[in-house]
């Protein structure tokens, strides 16, 4: 799989799964270029969402449940994923 398909399967699982106002993912594969252990098929995404429903759990409930909806692209594809909520 590429970066592009990966970025539109978890964009259309979140965008299906939640309330999101907003939602914007990044490639930031480049921050672990030279890591021990990095494969150029594991890829580390920036997830930025806009989010009322997520806003109103604590950060750790509103990682589990965008870490659940992405589980089998996190143990397949993603290396890293860094999630910001607003």
């Amino acid at each position: 799989m590429d970066i592009i398909e990966l970025i539109e399967i978890v964009k259309k699982k979140l965008l299906n799964n939640l309330s999101v106002e907003n939602i914007d993912i990044e490639d930031k594969s480049f921050l672990h270029k030279n890591h021990v252990g990095n494969r150029r098929d594991k890829f580390h995404l920036k997830i930025t969402l806009k989010s009322a429903e997520l806003n109103k759990m604590n950060k750790i409930e509103s990682n589990k449940k965008i870490y659940r909806l992405l589980d089998k692209e996190l143990k397949t594809y993603i290396h890293s994923l860094q999630i910001l909520i607003h």
